[in-house]
Parts: structure tokens; sequence; C-alpha cells
């Protein structure tokens, strides 16, 4: 098992982040109005938003459906795209629906899979 994802710390060594984030590598589908249907693979998720890696550019600032699958359902959201890294890209979820209720239940589940302290990996 594995901490959540540390980035982002702030001035007294926390997560400045509003939301832990935590590994999830999953399939997703991005359906995008200026580049069509992709496919990517997530890296990490909180309750606010996730992150994939993706081949094809999609634009920062472009509102996207994703659909993946957690292991509490299946889950169909828009996201904003927040930002770009090479191939790394951050979404936030912009709905609040059923959708978001699972992804709640998936990150409380992956803390307390990833919480162990003997696990922790330097940030």
């Amino acid at each position: 098992m594995q901490s959540p994802t540390k980035s982002g710390t702030g001035p007294f060594g926390r997560d400045s982040r509003r939301h832990a984030r935590f590994k999830l590598e999953v399939d997703v589908r991005i359906n995008s109005k200026t580049s069509g249907i992709l496919y990517g693979r997530t890296v990490d998720i909180s309750e606010s938003g996730i992150s994939a890696m993706l081949k094809i550019e999609v634009p920062v600032g472009e509102m996207v459906e994703l659909q993946f699958k957690l292991p509490d359902g299946a889950v169909t959201v828009y996201a904003l795209v927040r930002q770009r890294n090479a191939f790394r890209y951050g979404f936030q979820f912009v709905e609040s629906s059923a959708a978001l209720d699972i992804i709640k239940a998936t990150c409380r589940s992956l803390a307390a899979q990833q919480s162990s302290p003997a696990d922790e990996s330097p940030a």
C-alpha cells in the first residue's frame, strides 16, 4: 500500500490541495468537443478531480465528459481541463451528482488502503 500522493505542499508541510489525492490506475474515456473521443489511463484521483495520461492533446480550459470505472461503480462526469504537463492532464470535476458520490466513496476506500505509515515514500 502507498500513502496519498504528495504534491503541492504548503508552507507547513501539508498538502495545499483542497482534497488528498490517491493513486488510481484505470482506463478513462474522454469525450472532447475539439479532439473527439480519446482514451487514456488515470494516475490519481481526489474528491475534486482526476489526472490522466493522454496521447492526444486536449485544450486546457475545455469542458469534457469523462467515463471510467471505480471499485464502487462506473462513473460518467463532466470535468474542466485545468492543466497539462507533457502527456499528463489534470481534470477538475464540475458537477454534483451520483457520480461524485461514487468518487467520494472510492477516495475514502483508497485513503484507508493507502494510509499505512510503513509504506510512505518520500515526496
